[in-house]
């Protein structure tokens, strides 16, 4: 049985915890050890522990464990948990994005549990693959887990095909692998408001993609998509997320990449909490391909980017940033 925790990062930010997900992530793997050896993180705010031996060890079931794991969060962090349980890690992560803080959902029964669940929830399930589902009928797990495999493989392709139909029938040959390596990096902002402006937004996506850049750069990383999560005062949020031209680490590529997801939301007058930018599909920065261009106006930008980062590494991360974050 496999577990799926994730922390309320909001409530952490209202109570005065450590702020923001990346700051207690080191903490939930400390605390799930207690448990069991196979802990993996799941960046931003989550984490997947393996409980098989776990469950045989202290004779309890898994959400009698999930109950002592949000207990210990509630006490030692201040905050609250939202547990999923399943069989492998698919299904737990889903049953944790549907259980309330506070609650476990177990999955005894996956078939029943994926039946009604609508496909974009199904792990690798964007919103262009949704769509082109959706189209053909096919908006439910349990809709695509009775079409015949042949028929999702002429939709998707044979590899994508076969991948969805096992997802869809509770399927999932991946396992909880502990100290796996970080295939993403993430940073976050709140307003001290809830903010409408859309400048301020922008000021801090800046600040993110900023931060990012510089976090990839000195680590030899480029990473290959953003993804972009706003945070409404209804506590509701809005996930996007774009794949890159080519992997980089250039804060400008960033920049502009991030700029136009945010508006691709058209948010207009919606009252934003908080902006998080995700770097996803890492690599080192020497397996990555850049195309030459012959414009100057980039070339000067990544040497003086360079010259920015070794100051940075001298004078501290505020040495130079952007005269706008600057202001």
């Amino acid at each position: 049985m496999v577990l799926s925790v994730r922390f309320r990062t909001e409530q952490a930010r209202e109570d005065g915890g450590p702020a923001g997900a990346e700051a207690l992530l080191p903490h939930l793997l400390g605390l799930l050890g207690a448990f069991t050896p196979l802990v993996q993180a799941d960046p931003p705010d989550a984490a997947l522990a393996d409980l098989r031996g776990a469950v045989r060890y202290f004779g309890r079931g898994p959400a009698e464990l999930a109950a002592v794991i949000r207990v210990r969060a509630l006490a030692l962090y201040g905050v609250d948990c939202a547990i999923g349980a399943g069989p492998n890690p698919l299904l737990a992560r889903m049953a944790a994005r549907r259980a309330r803080p506070g609650t476990t959902l177990v999955v005894d029964d996956p078939e029943e549990f994926l039946r009604d669940q609508p496909v974009g929830a199904l792990d690798g399930v964007g919103r262009s693959t949704a769509r082109t589902l959706v189209a053909y009928g096919l908006d439910t797990a349990g809709r695509v887990a009775d079409t015949p495999l042949a028929v999702l493989q002429r939709i998707l392709g044979a590899r994508a095909g076969r991948d969805l139909w096992e997802r869809a029938r509770g399927v999932d040959r991946t396992q909880v692998v502990p100290d796996a390596a970080a295939r993403s990096v993430a940073a976050e902002r709140s307003f001290p408001r809830d903010e409408l402006d859309r400048d301020r937004q922008r000021r801090a996506l800046l600040s993110l993609a900023q931060e990012l850049g510089a976090r990839m750069r000195s680590e030899a990383q480029v990473c290959r998509a953003l993804t972009l999560t706003v945070r409404y005062a209804d506590r509701s949020a809005t996930t996007r997320t774009r794949t890159l031209r080519e992997p980089t680490a250039h804060s400008a590529a960033l920049t502009a990449a991030v700029y136009a997801l945010h508006d691709g939301l058209a948010l207009q007058r919606a009252r934003v909490r908080g902006v998080t930018l995700r770097a996803e599909g890492l690599l080192p920065a020497e397996q990555a391909a850049h195309q030459l261009s012959f414009d100057p106006a980039d070339e000067k930008a990544r040497k003086l980017e360079e010259v920015a980062d070794r100051a940075r590494a001298r004078f501290g991360p505020d040495a130079i940033k952007p005269g706008s974050l600057a202001a």
